[in-house]
């Protein structure tokens, strides 16, 4: 009898394999008192596992094909980066020197005061890259407990294989690549961990957040998967095998098509012009984008300038990565949301107090940066700066009331006076956005309209404000809903505004990337979406086949209706 699980899908694609579990419990690791004589000993043992976890890395780097996307390397990277790190590479030494305590314990203490700092953010990205924290911890961890990171034997058997496991590195998922899997399905994750991007970007099916997997799904037996929908089939008939094969030589079908939209017009096929851009986050993410051709950048994220460090970025720091990216945009905008952490975040240099009970709702993003203007001020000194040799626009996140954005406003004209003081030239014209992605904001948008150059929609916090739920916390993720009618009416009012004050509205959540809602979002108005670079080409084939006209009544209908079932039926016809 055919068993079907459902976990959450985050790389689209259709995959039909026999199943690899993978198993890779770690014992449980017990601290264990190093005699005086003995820590030297003991430091070399940790030494050499780092080392020999080191050399793993390094190994599936070299091993990346010359043809991968650009963000595969920069992965490893940031996670050879993570090894180097003295919090992993002279900490735990530390700690066994001064604790007497045995290497597995000094770096599960280290690992387990990292990850609680991760958990505890308010951004759903960030607060994922505590599995990154996991991931490169337990190469070290296995390196010392096995004297290897990893078995190379294992990986040869992997070919065709759907692999099953509790969660998976870059680095496997990498040599997935490298070694034909068919796809994968892990017990842990969601959409925006490294894995999935990764996933994503590598063009391999899967499904992610399948509790219980390995309990369900046995070694050799055959399975479908199908990365669009979350969907896991086990055990069923040559039929519904054969249909899925179809399926599959459909999709790359229509994934070559695709290539060929690259120098098309942005368009809708009732003749409006729509304006793709893209999501990025780190520099190499420009080299995908210029290969879809996108229009610019709708959202520039630079919390990573100030993450894993003692200190705060300076202007200099700023402004050199900030031309960097400019110069190879090439003369299209660049849109940088100034930085948005939370009350937790890891900055010596800065009080913001004791950890707030729910960082969502705490002193984060502008809250944060006019409570204390120092952590903001170089950074606008150096968008300014950038913005007299390239089109850039600033960004405030997380605003609430005008009298807030005032007071950002008030501290970019103080900052421009201290460079015009200076003699530093600036743009002086530059664009003022704001990003509206609190629901009181979204209400208010007509007022925060009047004083702004254009509005963006995060909807990421915007949903899982509006609905009171967290997004990456798997008790309630079911309640995350971008079609929810209060959701919609939002997004509307938003528009609205700023259609009212002839000012562009910008979406950059992750609503915007995905095609199952691009026609609704353009029946609603919205003109302008910011995505990550691998979507720009299925949105516009998307809007290509679209008459806006004639289905702008239907997506209004949306803002009338709050049965879930009734709106997907919607849904499916207006995609029709």
């Amino acid at each position: 009898m055919a068993v079907m699980l459902a976990g959450m899908g985050v790389s689209r694609g259709i995959s039909i394999g026999p199943v690899y579990v993978l198993h890779r419990n770690q014992p449980e690791i017990i601290e264990r008192s190093i005699e005086k004589k003995q820590l030297s000993k003991e430091v070399r043992r940790f030494k050499t596992a780092h080392s020999l976890a080191r050399k793993q890395l390094l190994k599936v780097k070299e091993g990346i094909p010359e043809d991968s996307p650009e963000d595969i390397s920069a992965f490893i990277e940031t996670h050879l980066l993570m090894l180097d790190d003295s919090m992993l590479a002279n900490t735990p030494v530390d700690m066994i020197k001064q604790h007497h305590c045995n290497a597995e314990w000094a770096l599960k203490m280290q690992r387990d005061a990292i990850v609680k700092v991760f958990e505890s953010m308010d951004d759903p990205y960030i607060a994922t890259r505590r599995d990154d924290v996991n991931h490169v911890f337990n190469h070290v961890m296995q390196a010392l407990i096995r004297g290897k990171s990893r078995d190379e034997d294992e990986v040869q058997n992997w070919k065709d294989h759907i692999i099953v496991a509790d969660d998976l590195t870059p680095a496997d998922t990498v040599l997935m690549q490298n070694n034909g899997v068919a796809g994968f399905v892990t017990e842990m994750g969601g959409p925006l961990s490294h894995t999935a991007i990764l996933a994503r970007s590598l063009n391999i099916p899967a499904v992610v957040g399948l509790t219980d997997a390995r309990r369900y799904l046995k070694p050799g037996e055959s399975l479908v998967l199908d990365g669009a929908n979350g969907m896991v089939l086990a055990d069923t008939d040559d039929n519904v095998i054969d249909h899925f094969r179809k399926r599959q030589r459909d999709l790359r079908r229509k994934a070559r098509e695709l290539v060929k939209l690259t120098d098309a017009k942005s368009r809708a096929k009732s003749g409006e012009k729509i304006t793709l851009l893209a999501n990025i986050e780190i520099e190499d993410d420009l080299k995908a984008l210029r290969k879809v051709n996108a229009a610019g950048v709708g959202l520039y994220r630079t919390e990573f300038l100030y993450m894993s460090r003692d200190d705060i970025p300076d202007e200099d720091e700023h402004y050199k990565t900030y031309m960097r990216v400019a110069r190879a945009l090439r003369g299209a905008p660049l849109t940088i949301r100034t930085v948005d952490l939370g009350a937790d975040k890891e900055v010596e240099t800065v009080e913001t107090g004791p950890l707030a009970h729910n960082p969502a709702m705490g002193l984060r993003g502008i809250r944060l940066c006019l409570n204390d203007p120092s952590i903001i001020v170089p950074q606008l000194r150096a968008i300014l700066r950038a913005s007299a040799k390239a089109p850039i626009k600033i960004m405030f996140p997380m605003l609430t009331t005008v009298n807030e954005l005032q007071q950002a406003i008030q501290l970019l004209q103080a900052t421009k006076q201290s460079l015009l003081n200076d003699k530093i030239k600036f743009d002086e014209k530059i664009a003022v956005g704001g990003m509206i992605e609190v629901p009181a904001a979204a209400i208010s948008a007509n007022h925060f309209a009047k004083h702004l150059d254009f509005l963006s929609i995060g909807t990421n916090d915007l949903i899982q404000y509006t609905l009171a739920i967290d997004r990456i916390d798997d008790q309630v993720n079911y309640l995350y809903d971008p079609l929810n009618s209060a959701v919609l009416t939002l997004i509307k009012m938003v528009i609205d505004a700023g259609n009212k004050q002839k000012i562009p509205v910008t979406m950059c959540g992750e609503m915007a990337g995905n095609t199952e809602y691009t026609r609704l979002l353009l029946g609603l108005g919205l003109r302008e979406f910011s995505m990550p670079p691998n979507s720009v080409l299925e949105i516009k084939n998307v809007l290509r086949t679209t008459n806006i006209a004639s289905i702008r009544r239907k997506a209004l209908s949306f803002l009338h209706f709050s049965d879930r079932n009734k709106q997907a039926e919607m849904l499916a016809k207006l995609n029709s």
